[in-house]
Order: C-alpha cells, then structure tokens, then sequence
C-alpha cells in the first residue's frame, strides 16, 4: 500500500520551529508578502536559498541577504532537490512549472488551494517524476518566523517525506502533519479560512451598524474582541455535538434573528451576511 493510500491518521500537534542542524539547500518560487517572509526565515537559519519571483524586482533584498536570484524558475528549480512554491493560486503553480525539470525533485506547494486541485498537482508532479507534499499556511506574514505568534503550516502526504524534511520546513512556523492523503492540507486550511472570513465579516457588519450613532469605535472594538474571544470555545462542539443542550425556543430563536435583520435594514446595512446565517443566532 502506497504512502497516500494508508489509513487516515489523527493531526500531529504543531511542532515549534527549529534551527536544522545542516543547512538544507532549498529553492522558493513566489515572492510576495508571504513568500518575502518565508525567505528570510530560512536565509536568518542559514540555508543556501535560490529565489524567483515573476518580477524581479523583488528578489533585491534578499540577494544583498545572500540568496541566489534565478533568472527563470526553471533554472531556480535546477538549483535545489527542495522546490517550495508559494504563489498567486494553483495556476501560478503550473504555469512557473511549465519548462521545469522536476525529475528527482521534492516539491512542496505553499500555494492557498482547494483539495481538488491539490490532489491534482500531486499527480502532476509524480508524472514529471517529483515527491509532493500539499500544504496550507495558517498565518500572515508577520508571524512567519516569530514563535510565539501562533501561525502554523499544515502538510499533507507521504508521512516519510514530511519527517525527511521536517527540520527545514519547521523553520518558517510550527508544523502540523494532517494525514498521508493530498488535499488534506488544503481542505484543513480553506476549512479553517473560512471560518475566519466568516469572523471577519460579522465584525465589519457590527461596526456598519454603529457607524455614525456616536459610538466609541475604539470601545465597541474592544466589546468585539472580547465577545467573540468568550465566544470561541463553544465552536469546537460543532465537532462532536458535545454542546450542551439548548434550551433558547424556536421561537425565540426566529424573533432573535428578525430583529438583527431589522436593525441592519434601519441603519442601512447589507443584509446579506444575516440572511446567510439565519437560524444559527441562539441565546438571544
């Protein structure tokens, strides 16, 4: 039985940065904010780095830090037997790819995708004769190289190949191993974005309904946090349905969700948002 056919495995608990004991020559294609700070991650941990961006311009800093600029990502690729590759999305991916030889290669994708197309390019990359392993960034760059910060990289993919570069990938974030089969990484990483935009976007609905009603915004924001902080632990029981049971009628659940409808529709905010979520406001 092949490595990404084994048995579903329970996500490994983060595993924290680490200094490798030996440099580990690696190459990244992608240069953005997030790519920018992965590569000097690894460039402060003294790994011989190649680097290509679609536009150069970018790559200046890092070359005065070291790194060597590759003039074609193909020629990036010739450089390293570790690819990481953190781009725009997973067409990014083919198309830098197109021209390289990626025979013998470790590549690992970075890159925000769905399941689908992970799996996908993992076959992809075995047909070209590369090992390939999914991953999912949950952090913003900020956090990338700062331990405490509480970002973390999901993988997905042949465990063996995950432990064989374990050290090298630990070194951006904490690490956590979600499971042998490809799209894992990314179905863990969309999944829990989600989540995220969904935050995001009942925040920045609460603060458009007090908008011009005289409110300290700095206050309310503070209430915010502090609300969906206190909040938060009860989403884990969506998982198991261990919540304890709730006792707030259907009534009282439909005159709750009418009345964040109505105060939206009075001070002139989308509603959009509410009626997406209606039915699931309780406690009101």
């Amino acid at each position: 039985m092949s490595d990404n056919a084994s048995a579903p495995v329970s996500p490994t608990a983060p595993t924290a940065p680490t200094a490798p004991t030996s440099p580990t020559p690696l190459t990244l294609l992608g240069l953005g904010a997030m790519g920018t700070a992965l590569a000097h991650t690894w460039l402060d941990a003294g790994h011989p780095l190649t680097v290509w961006n679609r536009s150069p311009g970018r790559s200046a800093e890092l070359a005065a830090r070291g790194a060597r600029v590759a003039g074609t990502a193909a020629e990036a690729v010739a450089a390293s037997p570790l690819v990481v590759t953190c781009l725009l999305d997973d067409a990014s991916v083919r198309a830098a790819l197109a021209d390289a030889d990626l025979t013998g290669k470790d590549l690992v994708d970075l890159t925000t995708s769905t399941p689908a197309q992970s799996r996908t390019r993992a076959a992809w990359a075995a047909e070209r004769g590369a090992r390939f392993l999914d991953g999912g960034i949950m952090a913003v760059p900020p956090m990338v190289g700062a331990p405490d910060a509480g970002g973390y990289i999901l993988y997905s993919g042949p465990r063996a190949l995950f432990d064989e570069h374990r050290e090298v990938l630990s070194v951006p974030a904490a690490t956590r191993y979600v499971g042998a089969e490809f799209g894992l990484a990314a179905l863990y990483d969309v999944a829990l974005l989600s989540a995220m935009t969904a935050m995001f976007a009942g925040a920045r609905h609460a603060f458009a309904l007090v908008e011009g009603a005289g409110i300290d915004e700095k206050e309310f924001g503070g209430l915010v946090a502090g609300w969906l902080t206190a909040m938060a632990p009860a989403t884990a029981s969506y998982a198991d349905g261990s919540a304890a049971e709730d006792t707030t009628s259907p009534a009282v659940v439909e005159a709750g969700d009418a009345a964040l409808l109505r105060t939206a529709q009075e001070q002139g905010v989308d509603t959009a948002l509410l009626i997406a979520s209606a039915g699931s406001v309780t406690g009101i």
